[in-house]
């Protein structure tokens, strides 16, 4: 088992198919998929739908009337998106931003954004694009972590602590998302019809390295002087040593046009 520091991203398809297949994105996406609701006939948008982990699922729901629209930015994502839908008819790929989504207004019954706007420039934006392609009526379910409750269990506990406020600070652009998200939705026009938290668990070292990042946010730590050098390698090979233990929450909020 290696224990040294990460220095370079994964890579990032390879990333989200695997976070997807663990036990706790299982659970969560089955849960949102469920309460979106997805009846024969509709269209379902995917914004930002990476290497089209959720597609099949949807064009399942959706049925051989329905059409599913995938969209990401990312050409390595379009590409592993398509071929892993090339099989089914009704599932459409598309590039394009979550801030200008390529998508008729009022043409969509179900829209779901996991785990992206934590990333973008404006959330606040994505969400009003995500009403005005929306029809009325139509559900919409968003999912966001809020990492100021990313817990690493560990002796040195300060060490734990600074990790998680790097991971806010300077790793993920809204880091808090989570905890905003009725609110934005609210704001957008929506209204909120659940919020549930649920809190993914760790217990295994190499699977939270990978998910978690952390070997590689913790060398950015200690390059970036926000933790001592000896203190973080030594905090990090301990990780992987005896039980292991993170989590964090997870919130998702499904909302009507």
């Amino acid at each position: 088992m290696s224990t040294k520091l990460g220095v370079s991203r994964p890579d990032q398809a390879a990333y989200m198919l695997r976070a997807a297949a663990g036990d706790a994105g299982r659970a969560y996406k089955r849960e949102l998929i469920d309460l979106l609701d997805v009846r024969p006939g509709q269209t379902v948008l995917d914004v930002g739908c990476g290497p089209g982990t959720d597609l099949a699922a949807l064009a399942e729901r959706a049925g051989e009337r329905g059409s599913v629209i995938g969209v990401d930015r990312d050409p390595a994502m379009l590409a592993e998106a398509r071929r892993r839908t090339e099989h089914l008819p009704g599932v459409e790929i598309r590039e394009g931003d979550a801030h200008a989504l390529p998508v008729e207004p009022g043409t969509v019954d179900r829209a779901k954004i996991d785990r992206v706007l934590m990333h973008v420039a404006e959330p606040a934006d994505v969400l009003v694009q995500l009403r005005h392609a929306t029809r009325p009526g139509a559900l919409i379910g968003l999912v966001e972590p809020d990492w100021d409750t990313l817990v690493v269990d560990a002796e040195d506990l300060e060490t734990s602590r600074a990790f998680t406020r790097y991971t806010t600070a300077e790793v993920v652009r809204h880091a808090t998302i989570g905890r905003r998200l009725a609110r934005l939705a609210e704001q957008a026009g929506f209204g909120v019809e659940t919020v549930r938290a649920t809190t993914p668990v760790f217990r295994d070292f190499q699977d939270a390295d990978h998910t978690l990042g952390l070997g590689r946010n913790m060398q950015q730590a200690i390059e970036a002087g926000h933790i001592d050098r000896d203190r973080g390698r030594r905090w990090f090979a301990d990780l992987s040593q005896g039980t292991f233990f993170a989590s964090f929450s997870l919130v998702s909020v499904i909302c009507s046009r």
